[in-house]
């Protein structure tokens, strides 16, 4: 696909259907000279902030120089790593690591911040970061409510800041060149998207265990009501051996703690889904859950008719997404690509193993870095990261209450739903407020 194509069709894809206005970055704003070595701090070191981490030090022009963690042992690897691998580079790099975030937020020398903290956590992170002037690449899904997503939104616009989501999905060819054909009216026009992601979450059951001597339970928990420690939410590491997590976090899976499938994949799979369909500034208008009356699936109804469900394609249940035309289809996962006809194929594809590999490079996170230093929207912006947390949440709303659920986009609230109301926000434990 020749590369002004592109350039265009992601850049109306940043504005998003109907003329969604982005307001610039204003002037007045920290702008990182080209030449100027970016200088990053992380906050949350867990499983995937290391692997954050380990993409952006190795940036051209980009130091990672801070870590904020509430785990002692993580704070811990994350300064071994990077003190190994500066000394390995001849580099000069000073590593501090603190277990409060707002020490990273209060330095001056610091232009921005990565925040990969569980879910709960992010909107309040974030806001701050606006206010401390920082630019922020954040984990998706970025908020824990729908009620945080809006606020966080207006920070991001009010301070002149650049925030980037983690949905590294739209950097890779494969899925840009997904949406790019269907709306390219390549298959026809779109009728039904199957967006696999999985199950909503479950009530937290896991047994009581001790919690570790240096980890600060109550901070990690921050504004979620009480939960019990397990291990299962904070994978144990090791420094000696080393031993880093063998399983992803177990707190994204239960209600409590997180948006279970629905929300932790959603946010890739969804996102796409919506993408495609050219839904990035607006959102679904109903909202059907799994098991209601001939409703097998969750499912999504856009105001043009189409239909996104949560329902696997193949035998497999691949975690992805197949768009259904009325002339053919399209269907992409991460490292995998099939269509009706070979038209519909990325160009050049299968000519290397290097076109079936998901991430190759770093793509998403040279974005973010080019983004600081130009002042242009990310591929994925706040905007966009916000409707798609939406759409993941409404989803968990409609479950939990049993019913469908009535959405204007435009206005992003419910339809003459009180009940479906109260799940809008969620309590915040006292001393904490958004």
């Amino acid at each position: 696909m020749k590369n002004s194509t592109r350039r265009t069709f992601l850049r109306q894809s940043i504005i998003g259907a109907g003329g969604l206005a982005i307001l610039p970055l204003a002037s007045s704003c920290k702008v990182v000279a080209p030449s100027d070595t970016i200088r990053l701090g992380i906050i949350g070191l867990g499983q995937q902030a290391m692997n954050l981490m380990k993409g952006f030090s190795r940036v051209s022009g980009v130091e990672v120089v801070a870590g904020a963690d509430v785990y002692g042992i993580k704070r811990e690897r994350f300064k071994k790593f990077l003190d190994e691998y500066y000394t390995e580079k001849e580099m000069k790099v000073d590593v501090s690591t603190y277990s409060d975030y707002r020490e990273i937020l209060d330095r001056d020398d610091i232009d921005g911040v990565i925040i990969a903290t569980p879910d709960h956590w992010h909107a309040i992170m974030a806001i701050d970061a606006c206010k401390a002037g920082k630019d922020i690449y954040l984990e998706k899904p970025i908020t824990f409510t729908i009620k945080e997503s809006l606020a966080l939104v207006k920070a991001v616009r009010e301070n002149k800041v650049l925030l980037a989501v983690g949905s590294q999905q739209r950097s890779d060819i494969n899925f840009q060149t997904a949406v790019e054909k269907v709306w390219a009216g390549a298959i026809g026009d779109l009728k039904n998207i199957n967006a696999y992601v999985g199950p909503p979450p479950a009530p937290y059951n896991l047994p009581e265990e001790p919690i570790p001597a240096d980890l600060d339970w109550e901070t990690w928990l921050g504004p979620m009501p009480y939960v019990h420690y397990n291990s299962r939410l904070n994978p144990p590491i090791s420094i000696d051996p080393p031993e880093n997590e063998t399983f992803w976090a177990e707190w994204r899976y239960f209600k409590e703690t997180g948006g279970g499938f629905t929300c932790d994949w959603g946010a890739h799979n969804f996102d796409i889904g919506q993408w495609g369909a050219g839904k990035n500034g607006s959102g679904p208008v109903k909202v059907i859950p799994a098991g209601y009356e001939d409703h097998e699936f969750l499912t999504y109804v856009y105001d043009t008719g189409v239909i996104m469900t949560n329902e696997a394609w193949d035998e497999g249940s691949t975690r992805g997404i197949k768009f259904w035309g009325s002339d053919g289809w399209i269907e992409v996962s991460r490292g995998r690509y099939a269509a009706s006809e070979e038209s519909l194929f990325p160009e050049g594809y299968g000519e290397s193993e290097d076109a079936m590999k998901y991430e190759s490079a770093p793509t998403h996170l040279l974005n973010f870095i080019d983004c600081m230093k130009s002042r242009e929207e990310p591929i994925a912006n706040v905007e966009t990261g916000q409707r798609t947390v939406v759409t993941c949440i409404l989803g968990n709303i409609a479950h939990e209450i049993g019913r469908p659920v009535e959405w204007d986009p435009a206005k992003q609230f419910f339809v003459n739903d009180p009940e479906a109301e109260k799940f809008f926000h969620r309590e915040y434990r006292e001393g904490y407020t958004l």
